[in-house]
Parts: C-alpha cells; sequence; structure tokens
C-alpha cells in the first residue's frame, strides 16, 4: 500500500486565527470572509462501503493545499457520517497546517457508544471554533438556529464551558433571529443559516431573504458578534450573498463543493469558490 504524502505546512496568509487578533472595526462590508470546507460528505461516501476509502484526511489535505483556510466537521451521535477518530485526526491534520478547525454540532446531545458528547470531543481536541447547532438524530441536516430567548440559560452555560477550553463560540442562527439574546450568551459569533436564501436564489427571488440577512448581519455586528455562514452556498449563490450581506467573516461550504468537485476535482472546486470569494 503507497504510504500517503508527508504533511506540508503552507505558506503564511491570512488565516482565522490571524484574523482574530483585528480590531472589532473590521465587521464592515469589507471584511475579509475565509472559506472553511465541511467535508462530511466524504465520510459519507466512505461509510455507505466501509474501509477507509474515500479517506476523510486526505480529502481535507487536498483542500488546505488549494487554498482553503480551514475544516469543517459536524459529528452526530448516530455517527452518520465523520466519527470520533476522524474528529482527531482532522484536528492533529490542522494543527500541523495552523488553520483552524471548526468542530460543529449540539452541544445537548447526550453521549452514547461511539460518540462522546460534543464538549467531550472539543475538550479532547481544542477546535479553534465551536459551532453550536440545534439538530436531533431524526433531522437529515441541519434546518433552522436557534430560540436563543428559550435558549439562553442553557446556551450560556454551553458558551461558558466551550470558552473555558480556549474555543471561539459561534451559534447558528436564522434570519430575524433575536440578538440581543444571542450576544447575552456571551457567544463571539453567530453562523446565518443560510438555507432560506439558497432556496429563494434558486427561484429566482433572493431580494427579501438577503435583505433579512443583511439586516441581521449588521444587528450582529452592532452587537459585537461576528458573522459567519453556511448551508446550502454554492459557487452559483455565493457571490451574490456575499456581496448584500456586510461583515461575513467565514464560510463553511460541504454539500455543493463536494458535490461540485465529482465533475471538476476538488484542487479546482475549493480554487473557484476561493475566486468567488475574491471577485465578490
Amino acid at each position: 500500500m503507497r504510504k500517503p504524502p508527508p504533511l506540508q505546512r503552507r505558506p503564511a496568509r491570512a488565516t482565522p486565527r490571524s484574523l482574530e487578533r483585528l480590531p472589532r472595526i473590521v465587521y464592515d462590508c469589507t471584511a475579509l470572509t475565509v472559506l472553511s470546507v465541511n467535508v462530511n460528505k466524504i465520510a459519507v461516501l466512505r461509510n455507505s462501503r466501509g474501509g477507509h476509502d474515500p479517506d476523510v484526511v486526505t480529502a481535507a489535505r487536498v483542500c488546505l493545499d488549494a487554498g482553503a483556510h480551514g475544516i469543517t466537521v459536524h459529528p452526530r451521535p448516530d455517527a452518520r457520517h465523520i466519527r470520533a477518530d476522524d474528529v482527531y485526526a482532522l484536528a492533529e491534520l490542522t494543527r500541523r497546517y495552523d488553520v483552524e478547525f471548526n468542530l460543529e454540532g449540539n452541544p445537548f446531545a447526550p453521549p452514547r457508544a461511539g460518540y462522546p458528547g460534543f464538549h467531550a470531543l472539543c475538550a479532547e481536541t481544542h477546535p479553534a471554533q465551536a459551532t453550536l447547532v440545534p439538530d436531533g438524530d431524526g433531522q437529515l441536516t441541519s434546518d433552522h438556529g436557534f430560540d436563543f430567548v428559550r435558549d439562553l440559560d442553557a446556551l450560556r452555560t454551553q458558551v461558558a464551558d466551550l470558552k473555558a477550553l480556549g474555543c471561539r463560540v459561534s451559534l447558528f442562527a436564522d434570519a430575524g433571529a433575536d440578538i440581543a439574546a444571542a450576544a447575552a450568551s456571551g457567544a463571539d459569533r453567530i453562523e446565518l443559516y443560510t438555507g432560506p436564501y439558497a432556496e429563494a436564489f434558486a427561484a429566482g427571488t433572493p431580494g427579501l431573504q438577503l435583505e433579512a440577512f443583511a439586516n441581521t448581519a449588521r444587528d450582529a455586528a452592532s452587537h459585537g458578534l461576528g458573522i459567519n455562514a453556511g448551508h446550502d452556498l454554492s459557487e452559483a449563490n455565493l457571490g451574490r450573498f456575499l456581496r448584500d450581506v456586510p461583515a461575513v467573516l467565514e464560510v463553511s461550504i460541504g454539500h455543493a463543493l463536494i458535490s461540485e468537485a465529482l465533475y471538476a476535482g476538488l484542487d479546482v472546486t475549493v480554487k473557484r469558490y476561493l475566486a468567488v470569494i475574491d471577485g465578490r
């Protein structure tokens, strides 16, 4: 069996860690947006057959070598795609490349066999960013943000525990969410759930959704929160979103990027997304 190539450290460039040292006044329409590639779908394909191929770490390495600024995964308790061992391996990879590791998950889902729990995974791997998402086992994919008023007390505890580990904490949020309550949780950022925008874009009517997301982003910035975005963003709709929604610091993209890579290749597709971000 051929041994995989050794890990390489990429040349220094603007990364999410360097962005953290910038003052909050960068949260405007000129904010630098970074790309974190979600490799969940690689694990879906691997798990459908069993074994180790395609290899999640190798795919993540290709994305980073192509210029991606970080890697995102969302392990779920039922291990339908990313497993705990993938989280440990990707944490090591991103440390060696000195890029952001963004770990997503439901902090309220209890541990079970093969899944130690979201907080335990964060405690073991120390991701640069922990993104909290209110999804359950029955959901095919994440499809809504938190009710920040209802969940505020519980989120305060989770946010404080994760920040004590050194994680930047982001909360999944719908357009129009109560941003004051989100800020009261102590979180550092919100991640805008962009599914409704993607649907409106596909239908040719993105205007109202873009207005709602732009207003929510401005509200978040006014409360001192950074803005991330993700879900169903694609090469086709990403540029319009970034042009109309101010202050987006990070996009995490998985399903569309991996789907497009089946035709064009992973390296080429990552570079195309970076070109969209640069040319917005």
